[in-house]
């Protein structure tokens, strides 16, 4: 699947979405391995298969066998630390904000890319999974590597499209829009 048949499947009512994927897809602030390993990370993250196959398909080709191992094992670590970090930050018992993780994450130290991009992956998963203690860590990191408010804001607009194009498949799979009902 490729990515005009992904915005194919998307309705009338998410033709904003397809224009923002097609301009996404060439985002000029972003480096073209910042920017495959953005939608790749986005769509594992999506945790919707049409997405993530489509993606991977068209993105996958320019990551190398190293960058694509990194994001997706950016999203697979930020997936267990979002879960656990959202929950220190909205508990309200104290104790658990002084407490060590006890999690590994080693990946997060060597991860086989360019820590700035890593660090980049690891943002768009944490922008789709909502956990802003990851955000802010990530997005702090990002800028002290010297990446521009831009980067980083096309990074994440990257991450809300393609989680949109996630929500408005399933959404259409549980509820066809009237058209698709009726052919």
């Amino acid at each position: 699947m490729s990515i005009d048949t992904l915005k194919d499947r998307l309705p009338d009512y998410a033709r904003d979405l397809k224009l923002n994927l097609s301009g996404l897809a060439a985002e000029p602030t972003l480096g073209a391995q910042q920017r495959a390993g953005s939608f790749v990370a986005a769509a594992i993250a999506s945790r919707n298969p049409e997405v993530t196959e489509a993606i991977l398909a068209a993105f996958g080709p320019e990551l190398s066998p190293e960058a694509m191992q990194a994001a997706k094992a950016a999203a697979a670590i930020m997936g267990m630390n979002n879960i656990y970090y959202r929950f220190v930050h909205l508990a309200s018992a104290p104790d658990y904000k002084t407490m060590p993780a006890k999690l590994r994450m080693n990946v997060i130290g060597k991860p086989g890319v360019e820590k700035a991009d890593f660090e980049l992956w690891c943002l768009v998963v944490s922008a789709v999974n909502g956990c802003g203690q990851c955000i802010d860590s990530h997005e702090r990191e990002l800028r002290k590597a010297g990446l521009s408010a831009e980067q980083v804001q096309a990074a994440v607009r990257i991450a809300a499209v393609v989680h949109a194009v996630a929500v408005t498949l399933e959404t259409e799979r549980a509820a066809p829009a009237p058209a698709q009902l009726a052919a």
